[in-house]
């Protein structure tokens, strides 16, 4: 990998991973359409590890407030502040956690295939488009309960699909609960988290255990990029939300689909 492919590949994923646009469909299009090689295992690696860090020191007050209160709530053996939330957090990272230790071979061989990415893209483009469109939403955080957090959750196992879109599938299905936007997208981000890390801990598991040399300059490249990117696109998401709402995006997933069905089937 050069380092262009490295750097753009790096700000691709940073822009795409919070926005409802799907990372995993555009970082396997970009190599197709421009014939490059797969980035390896160390690279998928490595901007994992930069969009963790740039959502975790975004929302650092809300993770650590959520963290401790979530803490004292287990030593005490009550709810105590935002340790509901850290609990419905951990519910909601469930189903994507066992779907992916399921399904993950076949989501690697059988799922990335070009027609998939076209009918995930438009379906759930359209979707959203339909939940953003939804009058009277007027939920906040403190208003979530377990149920909530297990709807988002098992829509957040469907985003392990490619070009689902895991902070879109997440904020449709808030936003159809009846969440307002900045409710949907923030407890989005901050469900994130834990997935993001099962993800790199998967990543990094192969790493270690394989004969995977990783190219250290373009780890460093992916991750720094996709880290500066990722930090400035969640910041401009939720300056612009209630201005722009979701169709911005839901267009662009409908031209994106035309796009690769046109070009690449």
């Amino acid at each position: 990998m050069d380092f262009f492919q490295a750097l753009f590949l790096g700000l691709l994923q940073g822009l795409t991973e919070f926005l409802p646009i799907s990372s995993s469909a555009h970082l396997i299009l970009v190599p197709a359409f421009f014939g490059w090689t797969d980035q390896g295992v160390g690279f998928d690696l490595s901007v994992h590890l930069g969009t963790l860090l740039a959502v975790v020191l975004y929302f650092r007050r809300d993770v650590f407030g959520i963290a401790r209160d979530g803490l004292i709530s287990m030593a005490q053996r009550k709810l105590v502040g935002q340790g509901a939330l850290a609990w419905y957090l951990v519910i909601g990272t469930i189903p994507a956690g066992l779907a992916g230790l399921a399904l993950l071979d076949m989501i690697d061989n059988e799922l990335r295939a070009v027609e998939v990415i076209f009918a995930t893209t438009l379906v759930f483009g359209i979707l959203l488009g339909l939940a953003d469109w939804l009058p009277k939403r007027h939920r906040n955080l403190d208003s979530l309960n377990w149920k909530d957090a297990a709807i988002v959750g098992i829509a957040q196992a469907m985003a392990l699909v490619p070009g689902t879109s895991r902070s879109g599938v997440t904020i449709t299905a808030g936003l159809f609960l009846g969440m307002t936007r900045e409710t949907a997208s923030r407890f989005s981000f901050l469900l994130a988290i834990p997935i993001i890390v099962l993800a790199g801990g998967v990543k990094l598991l192969e790493v270690a255990t394989s004969d995977v040399i990783v190219d250290w300059s373009g780890f460093l490249i992916g991750g720094v990029t996709s880290f500066l990117m990722a930090i400035t696109a969640i910041h401009f998401f939720l300056k612009w939300l209630n201005k722009v709402g979701m169709w911005p995006y839901v267009i662009y997933r409908i031209v994106l689909a035309g796009v690769i069905y046109v070009v690449l089937m």
